[in-house]
């Protein structure tokens, strides 16, 4: 499935220009101010949006930092398209969590790189995340109401940890969110379903308690909340490519 793009200008022929570009690599959504963004922010999926400055009701500058400091989509690049040029407007546009800053008139090609480094580059942290026994779930943070986010759910998914029961039911009741806001979330943040990152932070505390060189393999795997050894050992080597076994060599090998 192609990412998909929001596009927000009050001028039709920008927006229909934009269309045009980019319709091959992207599914489109468009809006001609700020109000109507967030509209379809609240409703639709959106992996990155492209916003003129000048604009009705809500403008560029003031849609950008709404999409930074709103949990639901905090986690959405935000590229700005400008007629102006003066570095003031550039620094504001940063300070509000821009991504990227375009002046328009603008070369397409610049804009289709841009595009695709910002999409690229989250897709790396979350491969990191996902393949690295000891990154942390903040690393996935794009904004610092992300990261307050992410913090806050590793501290309640770290405190029901070896509740077998851990669903996407209970940790959307402790982050006061409905359930398709939050499932819809860490989808996003993530590429991973909330039950799918509940078993990963599962896996990524028992490497930090097998890297401390304190317990055995199986005091660790119920610490974690699985039930059987050979399951823990089966789901460790799938994500990560090593048996708890080896990574305990491994630490070992590396502290000598």
């Amino acid at each position: 499935m192609n990412p998909v793009i929001l596009l927000v200008d009050d001028n039709e022929d920008i927006l229909d220009f934009l269309l045009n570009d980019l319709c091959d690599k992207y599914n489109l959504l468009t809006a001609l101010n700020g109000k109507q963004a967030l509209d379809i922010l609240n409703k639709e999926t959106v992996h990155l949006v492209i916003s003129d400055i000048m604009m009705p009701e809500i403008d560029g500058f003031q849609l950008c930092k709404e999409i930074k400091t709103n949990i639901d989509y905090s986690h959405i690049p935000v590229i700005l398209l400008t007629a102006k040029n003066t570095l003031q407007s550039k620094i504001e546009g940063l300070e509000h969590g821009a991504d990227a800053y375009i002046e328009k008139p603008f070369s397409p090609e610049y804009l289709h790189v841009q595009i695709a480094n910002l999409l690229i580059n989250r897709n790396k942290v979350k491969e990191h995340f996902a393949n690295s026994p000891l990154a942390h779930i903040k690393s996935m943070a794009y904004s610092k109401a992300d990261e307050q986010f992410l913090e806050e759910l590793n501290n309640v998914i770290y405190e029901n940890i070896e509740n077998t029961e851990l669903d996407v039911e209970h940790l959307a009741k402790k982050m006061n969110m409905s359930r398709p806001t939050f499932y819809r979330k860490i989808k996003v943040v993530s590429d991973l379903t909330p039950n799918e990152l509940i078993n990963l932070a599962r896996l990524k505390k028992a490497a930090e308690l097998l890297a401390e060189g304190k317990y055995r393999i199986y005091e660790v795997a119920c610490m974690v909340g699985y039930n059987s050894q050979t399951n823990f050992g089966r789901s460790f080597l799938k994500q990560f490519g090593i048996t708890p076994r080896d990574y305990v060599s491994l630490k070992q090998n590396k502290n000598q």
